[in-house]
């Protein structure tokens, strides 16, 4: 039976979710305020849209969602990254997979992507309304349509929430699901930035900023459980507030509870050499420049605007000849280069998070459907629920999948 259908957010879930509603056969409504769809997609993986991530089963994927996983395990079982990418393929765009399983369109042009799900759209007959919703409009516990801003109401038998999140908010995503949720009865769990920069209490960030470390190993521990929460190898970026970059950013999703100066940044400058091999070649520097200063043997290992820093931080000042470098002196120098500390004191703001942590509880969502538990005939699809994943198209995947299932249950 045909049905009227309401979807608020033009973003991935929510084109996905229109154009399969539409698809199976039901009249399709979507509201955008923004004049044209899917302008957080544009921005994607900088502009090229990480559009997914190859896992090749569900579990792989569950390893890289750190909050609520399971929830997902239905969306996920329905529309997994091999059936994203032939969705794009058979829209007319093909993919391509690179570096750790990350999936773009060949054209490396996130606009391909929006063209090709604004023609999903278009081909299976959604009505685009550029207007922003006001409110739900509910009856006796089921969700039968909305209000605009232009004081008009509009009805339906399903609505679909697809707001996005508070990230970037110049998009659009300026948190209208939370509201609409909060009126209708559900719970919101704390909201956080996620796959976001840290801001770091020492000083020396600002005097590096711009600096790319490649090929470093990091570690986050959490000092007030004493554990190391997270680990990974790869590039980062010194900010003039502390640190960014891929390895950062995945890193951002496992501080949970964040409290200035709570976790600690252990980064590994030379994570090729151990101990004993990178004092090997430390002696070697040493013996063989032995009338030079400490400084040019330091800038044989590390970038010039990290060179005063990791002195600094060994009791160096630089000026010392190798040759008199006492062996207290090499080992601090040693430990440095192999443990260089960061002190992180917050969040970056969150209009630079890549997406938002925390949403609407899952415990208020069927994870079967992604239909509302607590009103009828509303659903939750996309960043606006309670699930994030890590960089790399992990978030884009929870989007298509979540909005893919919406729509095949309505």
């Amino acid at each position: 039976m045909s049905k009227k259908v309401i979807v608020i957010g033009a973003g991935a879930s929510g084109l996905m979710c229109a154009g399969k509603c539409a698809e199976n056969g039901h009249t399709v409504t979507l509201f955008e305020k923004n004049s044209r769809v899917g302008r957080k997609l544009m921005i994607t993986g900088k502009g090229r849209c990480n559009v997914t991530n190859l896992c090749t089963s569900v579990d792989e994927l569950l390893e890289n969602i750190p909050e609520n996983g399971k929830f997902l395990y239905s969306a996920f079982s329905k529309m997994m990254p091999y059936d994203i990418m032939a969705f794009f393929e058979d829209m007319g765009v093909p993919v391509k997979v690179e570096r750790g399983n990350r999936v773009f369109p060949e054209s490396d042009k996130a606009v391909d992507i929006v063209d090709a799900l604004k023609k999903y759209v278009d081909k299976n007959g959604v009505n685009i309304i550029n207007l922003k919703v006001e409110s739900i409009i509910s009856d006796n516990g089921q969700a039968v349509g909305v209000t605009a801003e232009n004081g008009n109401s509009y009805y339906a038998d399903a609505v679909v929430i697809a707001t996005g999140g508070l990230s970037y908010p110049l998009t659009g995503s300026t948190g209208d699901g939370y509201k609409f949720a909060e009126k209708t009865g559900h719970n919101i769990t704390t909201l956080r930035p996620s796959l976001v920069g840290l801001k770091c209490l020492e000083g020396w960030c600002e005097g590096a900023a711009g600096l790319s470390l490649k090929n470093v190993a990091l570690e986050i521990e959490d000092t007030f459980k004493s554990k190391i929460i997270y680990s990974d190898f790869g590039e980062m970026l010194i900010t003039h507030v502390g640190v960014s970059g891929p390895m950062i950013l995945s890193g951002s999703a496992h501080l949970r509870n964040m409290e200035s100066e709570r976790y600690v940044l252990h980064i590994d400058l030379k994570p090729a050499l151990s101990e004993e091999k990178l004092e090997l070649r430390l002696i070697r520097e040493l013996t063989e420049n032995g009338s030079k200063s400490v400084k040019s043997a330091v800038l044989t290992l590390v970038p010039s605007s990290l060179a005063g820093v990791i002195l600094k931080k060994s009791g160096l000042a630089g000026s010392e000849k190798c040759g008199n470098i006492t062996k207290e002196a090499r080992q601090k120098l040693l430990h440095t280069l192999k443990d260089l500390t960061l002190t992180v004191t917050d969040f970056c703001p969150m209009d630079e998070a890549i997406v938002t942590s925390g949403g609407v509880s899952v415990k208020d969502i069927d994870p079967k459907t992604m239909m509302s538990k607590k009103v009828k005939n509303l659903y939750f699809v996309g960043e606006v629920i309670d699930v994030d994943g890590y960089t790399g198209g992990f978030n884009l995947t929870i989007a298509f999948s979540t909005g893919y299932l919406a729509g095949l249950s309505i």
